[in-house]
């Protein structure tokens, strides 16, 4: 047996007897590593005659192919002992009941907004926006609130440090009226339908008010667009999203700049066992605003006031959400309080 026959022997041997992974992989670093035995005597081919080089190459290749699939082949045996041995010695009880994690839950906001957005688009209404960033002029010129207005003071609205330009001074919006304007601008020939819901921004914070809260604002543009279709607007809104078909409305006169006449709109109630009914009673319960618009506001939308008008109603998403949902307090929505969100959140599944 020549000394390549011995190698090959004595190192199948010991791949034949490696007890684990870690055994096989030093065999093959002694052998076929950098410095491994045949590793070596692939180097001494260098000084040997080219006919002996070529038979001796040959027949050490042969013996290297024959020790990698003999590793490769042992390998495999190993892990799969291996992978039983630490399955054996591992056990899971499949009949443990699951361990409880807490899941996240919708704000009540979240299901409100997705409510009133799919009632407004069963009539019509499309969805359009704009930026809480807002100048002057859209925020309060475009909507006939004159300058000497109080809304526009530093103690009611938060101007913001941009420079000015022709559009007046930067702020954060006060209401989504602005959106109306703007999407009348991108397309002013009428019939349309818009409604808008976002956050906007006054000065106050206390159990019935924040400083960021959120609005929901419709519109509609048309021939012939009467006080009476607002009234039933309303009425069918109101009474959908409450769930009271007997739900009764009350319009009282009122004033905004962008609307005239202008109206408050009350729903009636009644107190039962400390709950608020709705739809019984001769209590009255303001819930939102609005009317028609006025010629002013058309102007700035460059729709001409001659040929069309239309009504526009504006609601407080928190109002309308705590008054569905019984929450009391306004502020609760914002301080991401998890018992309150446990108390009054909404089941991913729930619809």
């Amino acid at each position: 047996m020549t000394d390549i026959e011995k190698l090959l022997s004595s190192c199948l041997f010991e791949i034949d007897n490696a007890i684990n992974t870690k055994k096989l992989d030093d065999i093959k670093i002694a052998v076929l590593g950098k410095n491994g035995k045949l590793t070596e005597r692939l180097k001494s081919l260098r000084n040997m005659p080219e006919d002996q080089r070529k038979i001796v190459g040959a027949e050490i290749n042969a013996i290297k192919s024959e020790i990698l699939k003999r590793i490769e082949a042992k390998a495999l045996t190993l892990e799969i002992l291996e992978l039983e041995k630490k399955l054996s010695s591992e056990f899971i009880d499949v009949s443990m009941p699951a361990r409880i994690r807490p899941s996240g839950c919708i704000h009540p906001l979240t299901k409100v907004t997705e409510e009133v957005a799919n009632i407004l688009s069963e009539y019509g209404f499309v969805f359009t926006e704009g930026p809480e960033i807002e100048t002057e002029y859209y925020n309060f010129t475009a909507l006939n609130i004159p300058d000497h207005h109080p809304a526009r003071t530093m103690h009611d609205t938060f101007y913001v440090s941009y420079p000015t330009n022709n559009e007046g001074r930067r702020l954060l919006r006060t209401h989504t009226s602005p959106v109306q304007v703007r999407s009348m601008l991108v397309n002013n020939t009428p019939p349309f339908r818009y409604f808008s819901i976002g956050r906007v921004y006054r000065s106050d914070y206390d159990a019935t008010h924040t400083p960021m809260f959120n609005q929901i604002e419709g519109l509609m543009v048309g021939k012939d667009i009467s006080f009476s279709h607002l009234k039933y607007m309303m009425t069918d809104f109101l009474k959908k999203f409450f769930g009271v078909p007997k739900l009764e409305l009350r319009l009282r006169p009122s004033f905004f700049p962008f609307t005239e006449p202008s109206t408050e709109i009350d729903i009636n109630y009644e107190i039962k066992g400390g709950r608020i009914l709705f739809g019984s009673g001769d209590k009255w319960m303001e819930v939102a605003g609005g009317g028609i618009v006025h010629p002013n506001v058309l102007k700035s939308g460059n729709v001409d006031p001659d040929q069309y008008q239309g009504f526009a109603f504006g609601f407080g998403l928190e109002r309308l959400t705590s008054l569905k949902y019984g929450v009391s307090d306004l502020r609760k929505y914002f301080e991401s309080d998890e018992r309150w969100r446990n108390a009054f959140g909404f089941s991913y599944v729930t619809k």
